[in-house]
């Protein structure tokens, strides 16, 4: 966490005897580990997370060893980043899918206008305190355009 927090690399040589963490240093032995490498990931100032690096043996990791996983650090990163933004553009594309469906069942029964149906599914959104989402996916599977929580 402070990798990633502090944005920073740490390099722990023993993790038994470093008392930054001390739970982590009183277990280390417990779960094979002796030393640690953690480098932030990140791309663009958005903080992804982390890269731990664990070894079995004190002192494992050396300079060279931070310089290859700083570069390991950054691919892992922008790799991340992309999958993050596929996803993120998948959901939205099945919302919006969605949502033109449920407009689409309004517009037939009701003879309105693509606006018209929009904004009915917006009031019902937020008459239920639901996401228009929500909303929209009750309509399409059920039929009914729910005004009740």
């Amino acid at each position: 966490m402070d990798a990633m927090y502090e944005h920073e690399t740490i390099r722990v040589d023993d993790l038994a005897s470093d008392r930054r963490w001390p739970e982590l240093a009183d277990r280390a032995g417990e779960v094979g580990a002796a030393s640690m490498l953690c480098i932030q990931l990140f791309v663009a100032g958005d903080d992804l997370g982390a890269l731990n690096l664990l070894a079995r043996r004190p002192g494992a990791f050396t300079d060279e060893s931070v310089r290859i996983g700083l570069m390991f650090a950054s691919h892992a990163a922008v790799a991340l980043a992309l999958a993050q933004k596929l996803n993120h553009l998948g959901r939205a594309l099945a919302s919006r899918d969605l949502i033109g469906q449920a407009k689409g069942v309004l517009m037939e029964r009701y003879e309105i206008t693509a606006d018209q149906a929009f904004a009915l599914l917006a009031r019902a959104s937020q008459d239920t305190n639901r996401k228009l989402t929500e909303v929209a996916e009750h309509l399409t599977h059920t039929g009914v355009l729910s005004t009740e929580r």
